[in-house]
């Protein structure tokens, strides 16, 4: 009777009286990859990421590269920020509508025409201080950049599309685009000012022009992941839809508490002796919140994203507490930057919630214009919180500026307890008849 031929990859053995087999053959499985090596799995991903974040960097870049060209060649912060300011109510106006013709006309159609548009705006601003033009030339020039599409709410409405379905997956998406805004927020001006100090004041300007528009036309090729269009569409106005108030009164909210913040800490380091180091603690505080958003994108998160955003609102609101009380108890700048880092690593999950609520609250078809209508609630609450910080810095004192982040993250808060969001998308998808 043949003998079966011994296998040299099991080991036998007997222990009392079990017979015990160990199998020795190499492992070949692999972990599953986590929820961000699968999201960039998914066909064209990496390619339109990439051209998106080039043109991304830019929006950290263009307000402070404005800032130092203008005041260094006219020796005026106060004409600076009136310009800065102009351009950023012209964007809250502008920005909406270019939005809407993204969604009716396609994204590469009308996003490079707007962004060439936008870049000639900031070569005209470089060609007017340069030739010491009119003041008013200074306005009408940045005043032409709001049409600047918004890059960020093109990319999550490319991942909304190819993700449709998938809701941890749009999780995920989300909140790798609020760490990306954080991280183009916290390099940005960093490589402006490296630019405009080394180089001369209009390197900033030109460098960020290059970078958006060629950010631009490598975004619009992948025109494989680009949502289709609906020309015709019959659905509401996102600002009419269920729900979107209230949001967008958290934007604005939350909007003032950055704008407040930033003011702030630079005199409160003015304050100190430090008013070179104000960079380094606000980007600080934005290192916190890109960590924060990696890291809640890799949770396993279940419930409604309606019920979530009062806790991540009510935390953003505790830990903006801990500025106010490091400098008003300590006055340590060190102290202050350990706050403000801890602090940021809430207004992430605040954000990645209430875009994800925004998505779904959005009608069908008009995904562009109702995050870009979120993006100019932050734009004006930023300006509403850069003034309100700046009235109490002077009229107060830099301590008891940290009080206003503190208030309009309470007012947040109040908002999102007191308006009930409803929590059926399919509510909004309907059309008007």
């Amino acid at each position: 009777m043949p003998q079966p031929t011994p296998r040299k990859d099991l080991l036998f053995t007997v222990t009392a009286d079990t017979l015990v087999a160990v199998d020795l053959r190499p492992r070949t499985g692999h972990r599953p990859p986590g929820p961000y090596r699968r999201l960039f799995t998914v066909p064209g991903a990496r390619a339109f990421t990439a051209g998106n974040l080039l043109a991304r960097l830019p929006m950290g870049m263009f307000s402070l590269s404005a800032v130092v060209m203008i005041a260094g060649a006219r020796g005026s912060y106060a004409l600076a920020g009136a310009v800065t300011a102009t351009g950023l109510a012209a964007t809250a106006v502008v920005a909406p509508w270019t939005a809407r013709l993204v969604d009716r006309h396609g994204q590469a159609r009308i996003a490079v025409p707007a962004t060439a548009l936008a870049v000639l705006g900031s070569l005209a601003l470089v060609l007017c201080v340069h030739l010491r033009a009119p003041a008013w030339t200074l306005f009408a020039s940045y005043a032409a950049t709001a049409t600047t599409p918004n890059t960020g709410g093109m990319s999550r409405a490319r991942w909304a599309h190819l993700l449709k379905g998938d809701d941890r997956a749009v999780h995920t998406a989300n909140s790798f685009e609020q760490a990306a805004d954080e991280l183009c927020f916290m390099l940005g001006p960093v490589l402006a000012a490296f630019l405009c100090g080394t180089f001369f004041p209009e390197a900033g300007t030109l460098a960020g022009a290059v970078l958006l528009l060629s950010g631009m036309l490598l975004f619009a090729a992948q025109r494989s992941t680009e949502p289709p269009v609906r020309p015709h569409t019959r659905a509401r106005s996102p600002f009419r839809a269920p729900g979107m108030p209230p949001l967008l009164a958290v934007c604005l909210a939350t909007g003032a508490v950055f704008g407040s913040t930033e003011v702030v800490t630079i005199a409160f380091a003015d304050e100190q002796g430090h008013r070179s180091a104000a960079g380094v603690v606000l980007a600080l505080q934005a290192a916190g919140s890109c960590a924060a958003g990696l890291l809640f994108g890799a949770l396993p998160l279940t419930g409604p994203a309606a019920a979530r955003l009062p806790w991540c609102v009510a935390a953003m609101t505790a830990l903006l507490t801990l500025p106010l009380l490091a400098a008003s108890l300590t006055g340590s700048l060190l102290l202050l930057a350990g706050a403000l880092l801890v602090a940021g690593m809430a207004t992430a999950p605040t954000m990645v919630t209430t875009m994800t609520l925004v998505q779904r609250r959005t009608p069908e078809g008009r995904l562009n214009e109702g995050m870009t209508l979120a993006v100019t609630g932050l734009l004006g609450g930023i300006a509403c919180g850069s003034a309100t910080g700046g009235w109490t810095v002077d009229h107060l004192s830099p301590e008891a500026g940290f009080g206003v982040p503190a208030t309009a993250a309470a007012v947040a808060l109040m908002i999102s307890l007191a308006h009930r969001i409803p929590t059926d998308p399919n509510r909004i998808s309907r059309p008007m008849h």
